[in-house]
């Protein structure tokens, strides 16, 4: 194959330049992340049953969805969680290389089968499914200058102009709000209904029916009549906007023919739809989104477009409104990407200078060098048909094979110049005899080397899914490697090579050569000297027992030496979880993020560029007991390291927020790998497979708790999740109602009234 590119060097050249071509084109195409997808598919399913406690919600609707879900292919294990705010949520996690489009499609299938045994409240609210990632890639908040916007304010312009919007661009899974829109508020007078013999469903009913829009049909409607000139549409009545417009619906009309109107009962005003989040952006009111990547989609193209389409919407804000990213998992990724291809190009240039070194010849330097991009650039190409992505397994995997790739290009190089100096033959003679002689050589390398890194791509599981793509990409670039050396190579070596005499004594590089040749030489004598004393009979103990105190050293460092998945490492920001005891209210929440956010922005603001802080949102549900506070640090190099990295910030901070007693205030470094969780570290889930009571399981979980905040090894220990919410039970006397005539639809309804207020959303 060789003597064919060698008689013919353009077609050689041809080839060489389609494979980086196929290379360049790729890049351009191919994902950029962090690191490869390892966490195994999952589908979400998410159901609301407003006013429903967490035990309502776990036997009427999570169970229910639970027992459908059953012969879906490829499923792993199921997790499910109920809360007090009515919210149910069900985690289907899939094996590694399902597809989620299918797991999605088959999840949505056997939803159906659930549906009609759902409340009839939580068929209304609708159940939503999502392939999107547990963890947020990014929040966006939305601020405003004008010190009388408040946070309904933003929040009704996030859930009206924004969300919509941002959860159309491609790579984006799922859209947290956190705020939320307006609503008209109705505040019922319990003394003013019982005045006028009124309940809250008769307030309700008639709200319903002159709150709605009416099509009376048309004038001029086929078949018309001769001679008809017009075509109109007829409504009778529309849907109501202001609050006034609601004051006027008449509830009722008394026998004198005096009418009792909705002002006459109740207190209406424009509000929040629900008021169980509240935005906060370095201590001021906002509101904001939080973002999951969709699977398989690309994290930095998705948050580049997320961000140029927010830069689109800004031309139509209200005056003052502005956007803010203070949480983006985009940054590092770049940032590591950005040094690996540092490294990659540092490798590029040392492989150079050190070619030219020994080489001592701009054209044996030239034709190695001119191998090295179009071996990498074809690596890309092979990345991309396997579906792989940019990332900083793959290309530390390029820097390895930088030293590997040019060593079978530094082979048919130098055998050509030997053949050229020992037999006086012409540069393409030699280059032809010289392939004759290595090419079964250099295809033995490859397979020795293929023989190392191919096992490590069929390992199973997550650890399989790192190794593969590093293993392969090593194997690719190799087997070009390979090829670019049987047919490039050799037409360079055919077409560049000269008989030319090395630099002369007297010209700097000539001397330059002299001394390093000489340096060389020396070194090379002293270490064949060290090898000969090594070898000689009387020093095989003493080596020996070097050998062994070195293979003991390094056994003793490697069993004290830390093992984790992925090194812990400052990616920018993190995040800080407060959780208060159940039934605190959002107002003792408020007091404590208070003060979370004025340590960070005070004692830490030379490291903390903002806090972006939500009350009534966890990553452990949703109550007005929880609080999430998204930290922002300033850039690396305005940083430095030390005491300012994330860990020394956490660990202050962490110190700080133990002396806070009325919550536990938790900071925590991300993972890695965002996908496989919030924190780094792992979770626990205890299974109750004795049908215990609940008391007596929590009771086990709390020994459990406190036996491993005991234990050196571990730090930070919580439960994952909430305690249970207290409740007040009321017993309902139905045939005492029933005597008295009133029907248990009103006795819920009014109780639902009186601390539930009615409220109606604007469309």
């Amino acid at each position: 194959m060789s003597r064919f590119f060698i008689e013919r060097p353009i077609f050689a050249w041809v080839l060489a330049i389609v494979i980086a071509l196929m290379g360049v084109l790729s890049i351009t195409q191919l994902p950029v992340s962090q690191y490869p997808e390892i966490a195994p598919p999952a589908v979400t399913i998410t159901a609301s049953y407003p006013g429903a406690s967490a035990q309502t919600v776990e036997d009427s609707v999570t169970q229910v969805i639970e027992q459908q879900m059953n012969g879906i292919d490829n499923l792993r294990y199921m997790s499910a969680s109920s809360d007090s705010s009515g919210t149910a949520t069900l985690t289907l996690t899939f094996d590694q290389g399902t597809d989620p489009d299918i797991a999605q499609v088959q999840v949505q299938n056997k939803l159906q089968n659930a549906l009609p045994l759902l409340p009839q409240a939580v068929q209304q609210q609708g159940v939503q499914v999502a392939k999107a990632s547990n963890s947020f890639l990014m929040v966006v908040g939305v601020v405003s200058d004008d010190p009388n916007t408040t946070s309904n304010d933003l929040g009704d312009f996030v859930a009206s102009s924004l969300r919509d919007e941002i959860s159309r661009v491609e790579g984006v899974g799922e859209v947290q709000a956190f705020g939320s829109p307006y609503a008209m508020r109705i505040w019922l007078d319990p003394n003013a209904l019982l005045s006028y013999s009124l309940t809250p469903a008769d307030v309700a009913a008639a709200v319903r029916a002159q709150n709605a829009e009416v099509s009376a049909g048309q004038i001029g409607g086929t078949p018309y009549v001769d001679g008809q000139q017009l075509n109109a549409t007829v409504t009778s009545q529309s849907l109501l906007t202001t609050p006034e417009e609601f004051q006027q619906i008449l509830v009722r009309t008394m026998p004198d023919g005096a009418t009792v109107r909705l002002q006459d009962v109740a207190r209406v005003e424009l509000g929040a739809e629900s008021y169980m989040m509240e935005g906060r952006f370095n201590g001021r009111p906002a509101a904001g989104m939080g973002i999951r990547l969709a699977s398989g989609a690309n994290a930095v193209a998705t948050a580049e477009a997320v961000r140029h389409r927010l830069d689109e919407l800004s031309a139509n804000f209200p005056a003052g409104v502005r956007t803010v990213v203070p949480y983006d998992t985009t940054p590092f990724v770049e940032k590591s990407i950005e040094e690996v291809v540092k490294t990659l190009i540092e490798a590029f240039v040392l492989v150079f200078i050190v070619m030219f070194l020994f080489l001592q010849n701009w054209r044996a330097t030239l034709i190695t060098t001119i191998t090295v991009p179009v071996v990498l650039l074809g690596t890309f190409a092979i990345l991309s048909v396997l579906g792989f992505s940019i990332n900083t397994l793959t290309m530390f995997a390029m820097v390895l094979a930088i030293g590997l790739l040019v060593d079978d290009a530094i082979v048919v190089v130098e055998n050509v110049e030997r053949v050229m100096r020992e037999e006086r033959l012409s540069a393409k003679d030699a280059t032809k005899k010289s392939m004759q002689q290595i090419t079964g050589a250099l295809i033995g390398i490859a397979l020795v080397l293929s023989a190392v890194f191919i096992p490590m791509a069929f390992f199973p599981g997550s650890t399989g899914v790192i190794y593969r793509q590093f293993s392969v990409t090593v194997v690719s670039a190799m087997a070009l490697s390979v090829l670019v050396a049987l047919t490039l190579t050799p037409a360079l070596c055919a077409t560049l090579l000269r008989h030319t005499p090395p630099p002369g004594e007297g010209s700097r590089l000539g001397k330059f050569f002299n001394g390093f040749n000489r340096g060389f030489e020396s070194v090379a004598n002293r270490y064949a000297g060290i090898v000969t004393r090594t070898l000689a009979p009387r020093s095989g103990k003493r080596v020996l027992g070097l050998y062994a105190v070195i293979l003991i050293a390094l056994a003793l460092l490697t069993a004290r030496l830390p093992s984790s998945f992925f090194p812990e490492e400052d990616q920018g920001f993190f995040i800080t979880i407060v959780q208060l005891p159940s039934g605190a209210t959002a107002e003792r929440t408020r007091a404590v993020m208070e003060q979370v956010e004025t340590y960070l922005l005070e004692d830490e603001g030379q490291s903390v560029n903002s806090a972006f802080s939500v009350i009534g949102f966890g990553f452990a549900g949703v109550g007005q007991n929880q609080g999430i506070v998204f930290v922002n640090l300033k850039d690396w190099s305005e940083r430095g390291g030390g005491d300012q990295s994330a860990q020394a910030i956490v660990q202050r901070a962490f110190g700080r927020f133990s002396q806070i007693r009325d919550a536990m205030v938790f900071p925590i470094i991300p993972p890695a790998v965002s996908e496989l969780g919030i924190a780094s570290g792992f979770d626990m889930h205890l299974t109750n497979l004795t049908g215990m009571e609940r008391e007596q399981f929590l009771g086990i979980r709390d020994q459990l708790l406190g036996a491993a905040a005991l234990d050196q090894r571990l730090q930070q220990v919580r439960p994952n999740g909430q305690e249970d919410t207290p409740q007040l039970q009321l017993d309902i006397d139905h045939h005492a109602a029933s005597a008295l005539g009133v029907a248990v639809s009103d006795v819920n309804n009014t109780l639902s009234a009186a601390w539930g207020p009615i409220h109606q959303r604007l469309r």
